[in-house]
């Protein structure tokens, strides 16, 4: 992803929050298309839907589905509640994307390892376009939308293109090359700063990515910054590796984002910025704008821009 927001003092707060989530894993195999498509269905919707398994961490399992509202009603079913404060953090930030309709999204917020993502997309029925000299791969629908973006702007002049190779489809591999482009060179700096040792950073560069995140996160409640430039959260920067909306094939880096009448264009095509101030990042949420608060999604506004996040 390109550089995502969270204010310190929201970070410091969805740290201590309760989650309103439930528990599970993804969706059933469906048939995979790696190349275009111009007349496809939708695939179903996010609620009716088979896990293949079941998360040994439930701990909603008594909720009764009537008693569910707003965002959380909207989940998958079989949604895996999150298990810890950063989890519960990282379902404020980009969690918009697990209520999308009409689209297969994951029934957990955190990928672990390349493995996981790879078996995900798998399941997921795709299509893909070279736009601006970039090969961008969505999910059918999302694809199809925006092709529909694509032309309405072609008629008044306009134009929406990718930022680069990486603005749809990434593999959780990408996602941690992104994560270590920033964490490396911070753990260097604090120990010539003498805010660790150096036996302190070598046992946080040891852990696995997972493990990392967490550390990382608890280091920067200390005030020892790792996001580019090294004087705030890590999450200005990048997702946390699993996390990023492109691995389910559901966000595009949209190269003229800065152009209102393509925000509207992307809107009327079911396309929506729901990460403040990751600027260029547009999210696939299937629905008409006028039924996006019917998905348990407020909006919220900065610098002008309209964003869709999570009511919780």
């Amino acid at each position: 992803m390109t550089e995502h927001s969270i204010d310190r003092t929201f970070w410091t707060a969805a740290l201590m929050a309760a989650a309103a989530a439930i528990a599970g894993c993804y969706s059933p195999p469906e048939a995979r298309n790696s190349g275009p498509e111009t007349n496809y269905s939708s695939n179903r919707t996010n609620t009716d839907r088979t896990p293949l398994t079941t998360n040994s961490n439930m701990s909603n399992e008594n909720t009764k589905a009537e008693d569910k509202t707003g965002f959380a009603a909207n989940l998958p079913d079989g949604f895996a509640q999150p298990k810890d404060s950063v989890e519960k953090t990282l379902l404020r930030e980009y969690g918009a994307m697990f209520v999308a309709q009409g689209v297969t999204v994951p029934r957990k917020i955190v990928f672990k390892d390349e493995a996981e993502v790879a078996a995900f997309q798998s399941t997921l029925r795709t299509a893909n376009e070279t736009i601006g000299g970039f090969k961008v791969e969505l999910q059918a629908a999302a694809m199809d939308e925006l092709r529909k973006a694509m032309a309405e702007a072609k008629a008044q002049g306009l134009s929406i293109t990718p930022r680069g190779d990486d603005s749809a489809r990434r593999s959780y591999n990408e996602t941690v090359s992104l994560w270590k482009s920033r964490v490396d060179p911070a753990l260097k700096y604090w120990v010539a700063k003498g805010k660790m040792t150096q036996a302190e950073a070598d046992r946080v560069a040891g852990l696995s990515t997972y493990e990392q995140v967490e550390e990382v996160l608890k280091l920067e409640e200390k005030g020892i910054y790792f996001a580019k430039d090294l004087s705030k959260s890590i999450i200005y920067s990048v997702a946390p590796p699993g996390t990023s909306q492109h691995l389910s094939m559901l966000a595009l880096d949209v190269c003229e984002n800065d152009n209102q009448d393509v925000r509207s264009i992307l809107a009327r095509h079911k396309w929506f910025q729901t990460v403040v101030s990751d600027l260029p990042h547009f999210t696939y949420l299937g629905v008409e704008e006028k039924d996006v608060p019917s998905l348990g999604l407020k909006k919220t506004t900065s610098g002008g821009r309209s964003f869709w996040v999570p009511d919780i």
